[in-house]
């Protein structure tokens, strides 16, 4: 079946312009600018005028828990949340139950993912202590990448033996696979913790986190993690970059960094209002470290915006700096929440297409998305410029049940988000006939 999607604005490739697209058989095979007119007939038309048209967001960096937590989030309710959002794309982190650090584990939700996500989908490996040995197994042209835990995290993720950390920077250059890496000594978070505990108590305010979790902290991390991807020549991604200071540390052309939305939102003024749902890790700081990040993204230091999407039971989030889980649910509203920044003139629409849409495909060298092009797969996303509405505990899909951005009031939303050629979501409904297919990667 042609399908053609009828004079929207299409924003790709840094421009603007009214247009048209064709889609059949699940690729894109038409691109019209103006009044052009298809080659040939179609046998349906999408009216989109008044919309703009997007590639579908590609979130590089999500906990959607399942298997082993899944009273907090499934593949199937979040890839859901995902589509609401306007992503078409994921690539789910590690630290599952079991973790994500072998062979059978990583085949395992791939088979979930096949049968359950609504969006397309890939998987990190986890590296450990123990598991270098295995890179060699993975295929680079299925596997995103491998995902390091540096200085913390939880169970056997955390790696903190120079000679696993050099096996796995070389071995992965040698295999052709990007390391993604979480930064933050965990020597200088525990000497933080003992000062703050003894200050402020045993579970102190979560106003503490971003001095538990300091700045100093993530920068001592990521610098150790730049060094090592300097000296072995590895593909690097750093992600959740949350400090000025950090921004310093890039340029080079095999290294990459990653905000989120709730860093580029959200501040330390706002613990007092949204306290420990905005509790993440690395820490929300302040408000000049925010305004960094935001410029950084508006300038190019910032390669792409990831959200970090980690879901917790209300109960998970009782608690201060120190016993309330970290991490958020955010998926649904991460698109909303940036085209907000774009409402305040913080960057441009083409900047955010830029950092959700082009950079993640370009960065992780994956095959046909991430773009408005011929041949590539119609996973695109058509969006209501002026459509204002509130974020309502009744609209979360997220299987969680909260937001930090409930309460917030939006000037767009998202229409439609198309997979693969099919429309998976409309205004509210999903057509659960559509499956997402496996990323494949140009390695």
């Amino acid at each position: 079946m042609r399908i053609l999607i009828s004079d929207p604005i299409i924003v790709n490739n840094g421009e603007q312009f009214q247009g048209s697209i064709v889609v059949n058989n699940g690729k894109i095979v038409e691109i019209l600018r103006g009044d052009e007119l298809p080659h040939t007939e179609c046998d349906r038309i999408v009216e989109a005028s008044g919309l703009y048209l997007i590639p579908g967001v590609i979130d590089d960096h999500v906990h959607f828990r399942e298997p082993g937590l899944t009273e907090k989030a499934t593949i199937a309710t979040e890839s859901r949340a995902a589509a609401a959002g306007g992503v078409t794309s994921y690539m789910e982190m590690p630290n599952t139950n079991p973790q994500t650090t072998t062979i059978e584990a990583l085949k395992e939700k791939y088979a979930i993912a096949a049968n359950d996500s609504i969006i397309n989908y890939s998987f990190f490996f986890g590296a450990t202590n123990r598991n270098v040995a295995d890179f060699e197994k993975l295929n680079a042209k299925k596997c995103c990448g491998i995902k390091l835990f540096m200085g913390s995290s939880t169970g056997n993720m955390l790696v903190d033996r120079r000679e696993e950390l050099e096996k796995i920077f070389s071995e992965a250059k040698r295999l052709e696979l990007p390391v993604a890496v979480h930064c933050e000594d965990g020597s200088i978070i525990t000497a933080n913790s003992k000062r703050i505990k003894e200050e402020a108590g045993e579970d102190p305010d979560v106003k503490y986190h971003p001095l538990i979790r300091s700045a100093e902290a993530c920068y001592e991390s990521t610098k150790f993690a730049v060094e090592l991807a300097r000296r072995y020549g590895t593909q690097l991604h750093v992600m959740h970059i949350s400090t000025a200071r950090e921004l310093e540390l890039l340029g080079d052309s095999n290294i990459t960094a990653e905000a989120t939305p709730a860093h580029l939102t959200f501040c330390d003024k706002d613990y007092a209002r949204l306290g420990t749902k905005i509790k993440c890790n690395p820490a929300i700081k302040g408000e000049e470290e925010r305004d960094a990040l935001r410029k950084a993204v508006a300038d190019g230091r910032i390669d792409l915006i990831g959200t970090d999407h980690a879901p917790h039971l209300p109960k998970d989030k009782v608690g201060g700096a120190l016993k309330a889980a970290s991490g958020m649910p955010s998926i649904q509203f991460s698109l909303l929440a940036m085209l907000k920044l774009v409402d305040e003139g913080v960057f441009t629409l083409e900047t955010l297409v830029e950092k959700m849409c082009h950079a993640p495909a370009r960065i992780f060298n994956i095959n046909k998305r991430g773009f408005i092009e011929k041949g590539n797969y119609a996973d695109f996303v058509l969006l209501n410029p002026d459509a204002p509405h509130t974020v309502t505990a009744d609209s979360i899909i997220s299987k969680c049940g909260w937001s930090p951005f409930e309460g917030e009031t939006f000037n767009w939303a998202v229409e439609q988000t198309w997979v693969n050629g099919e429309c998976a979501y409309k205004n509210g409904t999903f057509n659960e006939e559509v499956h997402g297919k496996a990323l494949t990667f140009n390695r």
